[in-house]
């Protein structure tokens, strides 16, 4: 099942695609018109979330930022993050 969801931030949009199986996010793609320093910490998220049960993705998006300090986010915050996440797991649903 994919699962879509998006959060307008104060000076930004962060959008969520989960494809999920028995709850387990199979992939996770995170889109969207925001910042990040450096480049690659979106794939490296991404890649944190994946096989991961979707319960557990809003914590392991709070783990991921908590040891990585050197990540700049103009404009936007963890919480939006966590907002967009839960959004694309109450959201609109496409099988």
């Amino acid at each position: 099942m994919k699962r879509i969801g998006e959060h307008k931030a104060k000076k930004g949009l962060i959008r969520f695609e989960i494809e999920d199986e028995d709850g387990i996010a199979k992939d996770v793609k995170i889109t969207g018109d925001f910042f990040v320093y450096p480049e690659e910490t979106i794939g490296e998220l991404e890649n944190a979330l994946k096989g991961k049960r979707l319960e557990e993705l809003e914590k392991a998006i709070e783990e991921f930022f908590a040891v990585r300090l050197d990540v700049e986010m103009p404009y936007i915050n963890v919480e939006d993050f966590k907002v967009a996440l839960k959004n694309a797991l109450r959201g609109e649903n496409e099988n």
